[in-house]
């Protein structure tokens, strides 16, 4: 049984939400509070935390922060009134899996829920596939591990996911909507701000140390996986 931890200071959405998890099967915690959220979020141990973003104590953004700085794993849905882009970004960056905006109904917070949680079906996948190598870039999805020349990359599971998702596919478009269905488990596409944001936290990780860039994007469709040196990428003048 999946653990899940709401951290909502509204009682009423809080006692809402706790119900409607417990009635699908999930064990529920739940805080009112950011600092007493974030005690339980790190004795606890939860597999997913809905978290809402304005919060007593600390808000949504650091705790988010905290938690990634011991658990790069957890799944965060982050919860938030402010449906701006900004703050949307901001989120994810703090280290949200995806974004709710509020006012939701229970049906889609429980849809959410279920796609982030298949990260566990999806980790026993990984631990299966064979190494990928290209260029000065290898995957090995059974140590959930990548480097560059040699060298390790710090990338969140979803970052990972996402990297493999599309060296898997090597020279192939991949469509936002297929992304979000391999990497989120989402049959429909919630929004293409979740996986940009996601693809520009994975080109800085790797582009820092790497001779190449390997991330192209297709305007208005997709991405594909295809290495370029990064010398012709930037003699172009354009960056994909």
């Amino acid at each position: 049984m999946a653990r899940i931890l709401v951290v909502e200071d509204d009682p009423i959405i809080r006692q809402t939400v706790a119900y409607a998890l417990k009635r699908a099967g999930f064990e529920v915690l739940s805080s009112g509070d950011g600092i007493d959220g974030l005690s339980i979020a790190r004795s606890e141990q939860p597999d997913l935390i809905v978290l809402d973003l304005m919060l007593p104590g600390i808000d949504g953004y650091r705790f988010a922060e905290e938690v990634r700085r011991a658990n790069s794993e957890v799944a965060i849905i982050m919860v938030t009134a402010l449906d701006g882009e900004r703050d949307t970004v901001r989120g994810l960056d703090a280290g949200a899996d995806d974004y709710i905006t509020k006012p939701f109904s229970m049906d889609e917070l429980l849809a959410r829920v279920r796609a982030n949680l298949r990260r566990v079906r999806e980790r026993s996948v990984l631990e299966t596939d064979e190494p990928i190598a290209v260029g000065d870039l290898t995957l090995e999805p059974s140590q959930l591990r990548v480097t560059v020349s040699g060298a390790p990359i710090k990338l969140r599971l979803k970052e990972f996911q996402l990297l493999l998702a599309l060296a898997r596919n090597d020279g192939q478009l991949m469509s936002r909507q297929r992304l979000a269905r391999e990497v989120w488990g989402y049959e429909f596409l919630p929004s293409s701000r979740t996986i940009d944001v996601h693809i520009r936290r994975l080109r800085q990780a790797l582009e820092e140390r790497s001779a190449f860039r390997y991330i192209q994007t297709v305007h208005g469709v997709g991405y594909r996986f295809e290495p370029v040196p990064a010398e012709a990428s930037n003699a172009d003048g354009d960056r994909p």
